[in-house]
């Protein structure tokens, strides 16, 4: 299976949610609700979301007894994008433009010039009076952000292009004085309005509703170009949002793949999860990132329904001591023209596997223990692995690993597939690494339970 040939990111993570969902349940996968009892058994593999922006899905092993590990794959789902603010209609010199605030640490620059259009959530009232939230995605190109030209900028070569974020980063929507309704009349522009009655008809149409049914829209702008195989060999993946759901893709692909049939989990004393989080890029902190405590709530409340009541204390405590998480977020590709900008024995390259992550501050969660049974899993299976450290002269970014592992005190390793261009609205990495990442994973989920029992050390 050549997953690096069939990734395509889909337009934002809402979106990607909702994919992984009918993945799962393609799979027979069975869909939990955090408000209901659960009724869990060994074999069984189940999966639930929340906000349909996170989700954790989990496969329970045959010889499952409580006090063994979780074995887990964590990802956030989310990318640096543009998104609407809660009154996006606006107008400058006779443009109708649309309102929007940035999200995350991206690449700003690279957002002028993109064929652009909305992605996200919608909510509707039917006819009964209920509410229903649903997906929308506008997939040809409705909105622009163009550049100042050079005559009227001559510096902009010499200084560097330096947009005002709030001023010069705002879309253009269509005309002021060509603003029509579905019927094709005139419709007045109103320096009143929530949102412009254009763009509330480009959404209506998509979704095959009335404009009036619209209640609230959650969009974020997104580019229209699709993603592609690209370079001499075509050997590299162009992609918007490969950080970070190349990596969501291999976790859930590797947790499907390694529970397919009954035989898969006859042997498996552990659980094998995946966890995918919103807001990771804006720190966490949300009721859908990996700042909630949504993963330890979900592994107490699974250890507790596979739990009978002669087991005694502690249940959950010994069942975390001896878990496992693999933090995946792509790592920094080393980059042919700004080499000064790596530390000079740990240069990852493109094509040459995964990226394990150290930093002796903490802003990685990888150990010398986890690293080394991370990387055992690798030598077991022939896998290429390779490491990385930021300059001791540099800043270092971080991701979900310290979160989850100072949650609740699980091992964590921190990796990632090296890429180029990250956070930029348009980035590349290489094809055979999607491939690498996803065997890696599935090596993980099929091996770490036996690995781990060889080694010997004081917790």
């Amino acid at each position: 299976m050549s997953l690096g040939r069939s990734f395509t990111p889909p337009l934002q993570f809402v979106l990607f949610t909702a994919e992984a969902k009918r993945q799962l349940i393609a799979a027979g996968f069975q869909l939990l609700n955090e408000s209901s009892d659960w009724n869990l058994q060994p074999g069984g593999r189940y999966f639930f979301t929340r906000n349909m922006s996170c989700l954790i899905a989990f496969a329970v092993g045959e010889k499952y007894r409580v006090g063994n590990g979780i074995h887990v794959i964590a990802a956030h789902t989310d990318s640096p994008c543009l998104k609407l603010k809660p009154r996006t209609a606006s107008s400058k010199s006779d443009y109708l433009m649309v309102n929007v605030q940035t999200y995350g640490a991206g690449l700003w620059h690279t957002w002028f010039d993109r064929d652009l259009s909305v992605a996200g959530r919608v909510i509707l009232k039917a006819g009964d009076g209920s509410f229903t939230h649903t997906l929308v995605k506008v997939k040809r190109p409705i909105l622009r952000v163009p550049t100042l030209a050079i005559h009227l900028d001559r510096s902009v070569n010499t200084d560097g292009f330096k947009p005002n974020l709030e001023s010069h980063l705002v879309p253009l929507l269509a005309m002021k004085l060509k603003e029509e309704s579905a019927d094709g009349s005139i419709q007045p522009c109103s320096s009143k309005a929530t949102h412009h009655s254009l763009l509330l008809e480009v959404l209506a149409k998509e979704l095959d509703c009335k404009v009036n049914e619209i209640m609230g829209i959650e969009l974020n702008v997104c580019d229209t170009q699709p993603s592609c195989l690209g370079g001499g060999k075509n050997e590299f993946i162009f992609s918007g949002r490969l950080d970070n759901l190349a990596s969501s893709y291999c976790a859930l692909r590797s947790l499907v793949d390694t529970c397919k049939s009954p035989s898969d989990l006859a042997d498996e004393t552990a659980i094998r999860m995946v966890a995918l989080f919103d807001n990771e890029e804006v720190g966490s902190n949300s009721v859908q990132g990996a700042g909630a405590p949504t993963m330890f709530q979900a592994m107490r409340r699974i250890v507790s329904c596979l739990t009978s009541d002669h087991i005694g204390e502690g249940a959950f405590e010994r069942t975390i001591r001896t878990s496992f998480l693999v933090s995946a977020d792509m790592a920094h590709g080393v980059h042919p023209n700004f080499l000064d900008k790596y530390e000079e024995h740990h240069r990852p390259e493109l094509q040459k596997g995964l990226v394990i992550k150290h930093n002796a501050n903490q802003r990685y969660a990888t150990s010398s223990v986890t690293a080394f049974l991370f990387k055992e899993v690798a030598e077991i299976y022939k896998i290429p692995v390779q490491e990385f450290v930021v300059r001791n002269d540099m800043g270092c970014g971080s991701t979900i690993g310290p979160i989850l592992a100072s949650g609740v005190g699980i091992r964590t390793v921190d990796c990632g597939i090296p890429q180029l261009s990250m956070h930029s609205v348009r980035e590349i990495c290489g094809k055979e690494d999607v491939d690498i990442a996803y065997k890696h994973f599935m090596a993980f989920f099929r091996s770490f339970s036996s690995i781990d029992r060889n080694l010997s050390i004081d917790f």
